[in-house]
Formats: C-alpha cells, sequence, structure tokens
C-alpha cells in the first residue's frame, strides 16, 4: 500500500518530467534550426509542441500511475461518503430518539 499512497504526486511529477523532456527536445530542435524559431512568438510555439508532444506520451506511458491515481482517489471518496453516511444516520437516530421522548411526554397517561 505505501507504493500507493503518493500516486497523485508520482502521477504529477511523471507527467511534468516527460513534458519538461519534450520540451528539451523541441528547444534542442529549434536551436538547431530543425524547427524554426524567431523571437517570442516561436517559443510559445516551442512549448505549445511540447505540450502536444507529451500529452499521448503521457497517456501511453502512464496509464499504470493513472489507474493508481484513480484507485486512491475513489477509496477516499468511497471513506468520505461512508462516514457522511454514518454521521447521517447517527444524527437521524438522536433526531428520532428526542421525537419519540417529546411525543411520550406529550400524550396524556391514564
Amino acid at each position: 500500500m505505501s507504493s500507493k499512497s503518493h500516486a497523485t504526486l508520482r502521477y504529477t511529477s511523471m507527467r511534468a518530467s516527460i513534458f519538461l523532456g519534450c520540451l528539451l527536445v523541441a528547444m534542442l530542435l529549434g536551436h538547431f534550426g530543425v524547427i524554426p524559431v524567431s523571437g517570442t512568438t516561436g517559443y510559445v510555439f516551442l512549448v505549445l509542441v511540447a505540450g502536444l508532444v507529451s500529452a499521448p506520451l503521457s497517456y501511453v506511458l502512464l496509464s499504470k500511475q493513472r489507474d493508481e491515481m484513480s484507485a486512491q482517489i475513489v477509496a477516499k471518496i468511497e471513506g468520505r461518503r461512508t462516514k457522511t453516511s454514518a454521521r447521517i444516520a447517527a444524527q437521524n437516530a438522536e433526531e428520532d430518539a428526542i421525537d419519540e421522548a417529546a411525543r411520550s411526554a406529550a400524550t396524556p397517561q391514564n
């Protein structure tokens, strides 16, 4: 379970690493003239290219980490849902007990 305890952090850092690697490759290709870069807009273009290349790479390479992250998020949501349901049930039981006590006190006894 310890390998899955930081699944979101691990997925995010690996995704950022893939993007930065793609950005480095795009910058190198721009530096050596394979991709034409002119001014600031050229560097924005390289960032967009890196984003477009890293997205499918992340989708394919990080499927296992994405599944672990999803399982971790689902477990947290289910835990919160269970706690909320238990709290609501306890509140309802308390209200029912108060109502029952009020009804028994209000009915005249023979």
